[in-house]
């Protein structure tokens, strides 16, 4: 998976499961706050959309009915072009999905979906290849990350002066007219806390719940970011009652690990909106097109929304590098790593690290949740 300039989430948050764990600290683990920090009351995802992407309530309803409809259409899509299908991208301002095709000659049989289309060179296959080559040739001093720009048709690398960009795209040997280079201006750096975003101990740090699953034995618990503690490593919920132990976890490279409840922990279908009504329920794991909506739990900075900027990205910690990472524009604190992010009521993945915070904003990543799912032979707990 490929990640961006990231703060460490190590705090208080996760999924909505009953009870809140604690960890032995894993990757960088950070003191953070023990409660989530304030904010704007809003107890559904129309209400966290309206508060954070200045929606009136009109809006906020028609954008996540047509993301719902986006999603289907994008699945159909992808089947009408078979080869030629090179990633989608979502618009929230028109609402309107647009599918990116390396043949022209697909573009009738797309465009009956529903869909609009646009034609690229590189596409997803041209774009992962130089993601590869970028990748094996390692970090550069001052380069912050890499991911791949469907709608752009090319490489954007973040480095903190275009010289260090440079060097890694001489040391990969790409052509320099698929790469775009942006200044960065800070560096990344990990996140981390168990209900979809409640929280859950490490030792002496904090990290947030992702996903109430379970695994093939039919024992429950929560997939969440692997810095947050190595396989072993032992969770207990925030009041101390419930425990649970790292039974899969990676990272650096990817960021994701599964927790295995062992004990007085009870897993649900909620992610926690940290508002005064109710909780956000998971039904599947179908993955948003690029553009759309989406909401983050943590237990440091509670609920907010954003949208999704790239899939794809590698990001640099001073722990490792991670690939395959999602961007978004949603803020994050230390203390919300592991946390959910969902569209709609489709899970998305768990909270990585960032930049920036919830008073001024910032870029945060988050792990794929399919990946995992599928890896470790997880089952995500649905209504």
């Amino acid at each position: 998976m490929r990640p961006s300039p990231v703060v460490s989430a190590i705090g208080t948050g996760a999924l909505a499961f009953g009870l809140a764990f604690s960890v032995a600290p894993g990757a960088s683990a950070v003191t953070a706050p023990t409660e989530p920090s304030p904010q704007g009351e809003a107890t559904t995802m129309q209400e966290a959309l309206e508060r954070d992407l200045g929606l009136t309530p009109l809006e906020a309803e028609d954008l996540l009915d047509a993301q719902t409809e986006a999603t289907q259409i994008d699945t159909a899509a992808a089947e009408a072009a078979g080869d030629a299908y090179a990633g989608s991208v979502f618009d929230t301002d028109t609402l309107e999905l647009t599918v990116l095709l390396t043949d022209g000659a697909a573009v009738t049989a797309v465009e009956e979906t529903g869909a609009r289309t646009s034609l690229v060179s590189l596409g997803t296959e041209g774009l992962a290849a130089i993601m590869d080559e970028l990748d094996a040739a390692g970090g550069q001093p001052g380069v912050v990350g890499w991911y791949p720009d469907s709608a752009e048709d090319a490489v954007v690398i973040e480095a903190t002066e275009a010289s260090h960009a440079e060097r890694l795209v001489e040391s990969a040997g790409v052509d320099p007219s698929a790469v775009r280079v942006e200044s960065a201006d800070e560096t990344p750096e990990l996140y981390a806390d168990i209900v979809g975003g409640d929280a859950y101990h490490m030792g002496g740090g904090r990290c947030s719940v992702g996903f109430a699953v379970t695994d093939s034995s039919g024992s429950d618990g929560f997939v969440t970011a692997g810095h947050c503690g190595t396989v072993g490593t032992t969770a207990s919920s925030a009041d101390g009652g419930g425990s649970g132990v790292f039974e899969q976890s990676v990272f650096p490279g990817d960021d994701a690990a599964f927790v295995r409840a062992t004990s007085n922990w009870t897993v649900t279908n909620l992610v926690n909106t940290y508002g005064t009504g109710s909780d956000q329920t998971v039904g599947g794991s179908s993955q948003a097109p690029v553009g759309s909506a989406v909401c983050r739990s943590g237990s440091t900075t509670g609920w907010h929304c954003g949208s999704i900027e790239a899939r794809g990205q590698s990001v640099s910690y001073p722990e490792g590098t991670v690939t395959d990472m999602t961007r978004t524009n949603v803020c994050a604190e230390p203390g919300d790593s592991g946390g959910a992010f969902i569209s709609g009521d489709q899970a998305q993945g768990m909270t990585s690290g960032g930049s920036g915070n919830c008073s001024s904003g910032g870029t945060t990543f988050y792990q794929e949740v399919g990946p995992a799912l599928s890896s470790w032979n997880l089952s995500l707990v649905t209504g």
